[in-house]
């Protein structure tokens, strides 16, 4: 088990927690001005509701429907960090192993159930690709996201399936994969790789993260274990409205614009980046945030902390060191302007 000293329950909450109201918000990925007018609306109107027990059965057979699946293969979560202590708890595995640097949270909740978990790092000089062979034959539970947070990585799907293996539980992040246009190399709503586990989340693209809303998609039998291991109504009636209506019709529609307006702003933010003598940009990023590389970034961060803007540092990340940092897309307007302060800071980092 990995005894070093990366803080594998640091997230980017923490970074505006306590004076976020001062502060632009580049620290957090979840999409600005979220969630729209008409799923606050959607979330109201459930609240007329809360004296009887929540009933996850039409949201269940909505993402069931959103995916082509059937609903025994559907687990609503509360978020997919719940996923990740189910999963924790409720399999019975000898070797499992997390493909970093990812999010931190699957390692975490498997060393709070007891597990030793191995890690498999990949590359800067790869470009955080996954390299399968890296992965040992014997692992039988294997962890990965993608696209990678904080990398922003996109693993093909075609790759990522041939880790799947019999007697093998591959569990795949897929929490950004609606920030991507078109879904491209998803493996959500497969049916055909043994041991897929594939978890989603409505908090990121749809800003529900203190609503608390995931689910997971696998095979029956992997369902049934992790709902044995669920706490009676575990999904709140707001949370089951909000995810009814997020794998609709009007929100995948919705999402699929946002996902292309992302992807223009991220282009747009590269490029003032790639200006900024001294920084690396990992690319190509796909997801919803960047991750860079500088000199000096601790003191970056810092600086542009007083200049007004929030960042992800990026030490807590098995695999990243002191000197990265992830920074979440934003529209033009702040972008430039955190562009202005970066600059700023960099240049008093650097006297």
């Amino acid at each position: 088990m990995p005894t070093d000293a990366h803080d594998l329950r640091h997230h980017g909450d923490a970074e505006v927690r306590d004076d976020g109201a001062a502060l632009v918000d580049l620290a957090v990925n979840v999409r600005a001005d979220t969630p729209p007018a008409w799923l606050r609306e959607v979330i109201a109107d459930s609240l007329g509701g809360l004296a009887a027990y929540p009933d996850g059965r039409r949201a269940r057979a909505a993402v069931a429907a959103r995916h082509g699946v059937g609903v025994e293969r559907v687990l609503l979560t509360a978020g997919a960090a719940e996923a990740f202590v189910l999963l924790a708890r409720s399999l019975k595995v000898r070797h499992p192993v997390v493909v970093h640097p990812q999010f931190t949270e699957p390692e975490a909740a498997l060393r709070d159930a007891g597990h030793s978990v191995d890690r498999v790092l990949l590359r800067e000089e790869d470009g955080f690709r996954l390299d399968a062979a890296a992965v040992p034959e014997d692992a039988d539970l294997v962890v990965i996201g993608n696209p990678t947070n904080p990398t922003s990585v996109l693993h093909p799907a075609a790759a990522v399936a041939r880790l799947a293996r019999p007697g093998r539980t591959l569990v795949v992040d897929e929490a950004f994969m609606d920030a991507v246009p078109g879904e491209r190399e998803a493996l959500a709503g497969r049916t055909d790789v043994p041991g897929l586990v594939v978890l989603r989340s409505l908090t990121k693209t749809w800003g529900l993260a203190g609503l608390r809303v995931g689910y997971v998609l696998a095979a029956p039998e992997t369902v049934a274990d992790l709902e044995r291991a669920q706490p009676l109504w575990p999904v709140s009636t707001p949370a089951l409205a909000a995810t009814e209506a997020c794998v609709g019709p009007r929100a995948l529609a919705e999402a699929a614009h946002a996902a292309h307006r992302v992807a223009a702003d991220r282009a747009h933010l590269v490029a003032g980046l790639s200006r900024i003598t001294g920084l690396r940009v990992v690319e190509p990023a796909e997801g919803p945030f960047v991750l860079v590389r500088l000199p000096r970034a601790a003191d970056v961060r810092r600086r542009l902390r007083d200049l007004g803007f929030a960042v992800r540092r990026g030490d807590t990340f098995p695999g990243l060191g002191g000197e990265w940092l992830r920074l979440a897309v934003r529209d033009r307007a702040t972008a430039d302007s955190f562009l202005r302060a970066l600059e700023r800071a960099v240049a008093s980092a650097d006297g």
